[in-house]
């Protein structure tokens, strides 16, 4: 178990990528980009701590669930915390999917915990959120800039290999 401070989380949320997901929002986030969707939780002592194992039982009773994203504020930020329940994710075989104001490549260069919840994530949505790129064209994504990457695929190939997963494409 370890503690995580959330600003909440949607139990079968339909926006935060394909199918039924299960959404922790993190609370906590560095980047304050404008036009944020999500202001509420850039603030690192917001929110409320919980257990992982909490968010954990709740997450595997729900049998609809095809995957878990983690949302924010911003996950990376509080990835020692995280790698319990990811790992437990992973072990139900579920997707698991994470938004990110760091890139890709900023998130392997800053190495340690970051590095080790990127390994074990299906998808990452990168990028800081730019509001003069902003399109509601997007299909879970807010600006033209993010990349919705394919993270297994892109560490073995070591570069960046973006989703041609139709579930996850506009």
């Amino acid at each position: 178990m370890s503690e995580l401070r959330i600003a909440g989380v949607a139990p079968e949320s339909i926006v935060d990528g394909p199918g039924f997901r299960f959404t922790v929002f993190t609370q906590g986030c560095p980047h304050n980009c404008e036009g944020c969707h999500n202001p509420d939780t850039h603030d690192f002592g917001g929110g409320e701590v919980v257990d992982t194992d909490t968010l954990w039982e709740r997450i595997k009773k729900d049998i609809l669930l095809s995957g878990v994203t983690l949302s924010g504020g911003e996950p990376f930020e509080q990835a020692g915390s995280l790698l319990d329940l990811a790992r437990k994710i992973k072990g139900a075989g579920l997707e698991l999917a994470a938004y990110s104001g760091y890139t890709f490549e900023q998130l392997l260069a800053l190495g340690g915990d970051r590095l080790e919840l990127l390994k074990l994530c299906n998808v990452l949505v990168d990028g800081r959120f730019i509001l003069s790129q902003r399109s509601l064209m997007l299909r879970f994504r807010g600006s033209k800039n993010q990349r919705i990457i394919d993270v297994q695929r892109s560490l073995k190939e070591g570069k960046v290999v973006e989703m041609h997963d139709g579930r996850w494409q506009d």
